[in-house]
């Protein structure tokens, strides 16, 4: 089958349909993508939460080489030989490929992808908790700013957080910066480790919303399971676990539980753009969400990325370029470099 012809039935899937108008208008685009990709060396990283017309793989007729978590992309990216890296995803994540590929160039189709997660917390803020809990290791979540992983002693993803964290033998960690994630880590470690962790104040301004809507839609489709990501506060954890089968995890996780599950509909406490990522992978189930997007990542479109592609090799491409300074860059590898190897 050919290649437009594959999209356009992955993305049918994902979405529901699409116009023959829009079609057209996406295949165009893609079209010049693929020439361009090929023209200049250069591959193209995806994250679960793009729009769905980013996250239809070369397989299926689209043109991400990669669609995956933060852990799966950083390790993608170790791997390819393109010599560019087109990153749709947001700042942090491009950091991180920048750091462990600096002989390849890693553009970002938007400067202006960011993360309130990633900005509440600095370099500075990790040495005045290192001040005042002498001794205690530092896990830093993937999602910061590589001025920020400079400071601390290793770095984690939602999928690898706990295995990470077993990994030391102080008692005391302290995780940042995201407050309920580390809140949901903790009571998960009571059960399974030793493990006290000192948490920072920070949140994802998308996962924080999940809270009394989750619970109203578990009400209203009782033979529904229940998805939640680790970043969802505990409080709407507690609420609808305790009284429904389901699972609080990773994206990773997520994907496993519903491909083991034998139920048929589910209830999806993260960002909307993984329901369109669920319902391409099956299509026989039925996903339920608030659909709360996360308004950094749509800062990433199908069309700033060709426009991404076209500025290869001309004046306008350093306006898309990742630099990460070398001193900082170099200590942020060790951290992420740790995380890989315990992973």
């Amino acid at each position: 089958m050919p290649d437009n012809e594959l999209f356009i039935k992955k993305y049918s899937a994902m979405t529901g349909g699409i116009s023959e108008a829009a079609a057209n208008n996406i295949i165009s685009i893609l079209e010049e993508i693929r020439i361009l990709k090929a023209k200049h060396n250069a591959v193209i990283l995806s994250h679960f939460y793009m729009p769905p017309e980013l996250q239809v793989d070369t397989k299926n007729g689209g043109v991400a080489d990669f669609v995956g978590d933060s852990l799966g992309l950083s390790v993608e990216g170790t791997k390819t030989k393109a010599d560019y890296i087109v990153f749709c995803g947001v700042k942090f994540m491009a950091e991180t490929a920048v750091i462990l590929n600096p002989e390849k160039t890693v553009l970002l189709p938007d400067h202006q992808a960011g993360c309130s997660l990633a900005e509440s917390i600095t370099g500075a803020d990790v040495l005045k908790l290192k001040e005042q809990n002498p001794g205690v290791p530092v896990i830093a979540y993937i999602n910061t700013y590589a001025e920020t992983k400079a400071e601390c002693d290793v770095c984690c993803t939602s999928r690898n957080a706990v295995k990470i964290a077993k990994s030391f033998e102080s008692k005391k960690l302290i995780f940042i910066p995201d407050k309920f994630m580390g809140q949901n880590l903790a009571t998960k470690f009571k059960t399974e480790t030793d493990k006290e962790l000192i948490l920072w104040n920070g949140t994802c301004e998308v996962h924080e919303q999940f809270r009394s809507n989750i619970e109203n839609m578990s009400q209203a489709n009782p033979d529904a399971e229940i998805l939640l990501h680790w970043e969802v506060p505990q409080e709407t954890v507690k609420a609808t676990l305790n009284f429904k089968k389901g699972i609080v995890g990773s994206t990773a996780d997520i994907l496993n539980y519903v491909e083991e599950s034998e139920a048929k509909q589910f209830i999806l406490g993260s960002e909307c753009d993984l329901g369109a990522t669920l319902k391409g992978m099956y299509p026989d189930k039925q996903f339920i969400t608030p659909c709360i997007m996360c308004k950094h990542m749509k800062q990433i479109s199908l069309l700033k990325t060709l426009q991404t592609l076209r500025s290869i090799g001309t004046s306008e491409e350093n306006k898309y370029r990742v630099l990460v300074e070398k001193e900082i860059r170099d200590r942020a590898y060790v951290p992420i470099k740790k995380m890989l190897e315990l992973s």
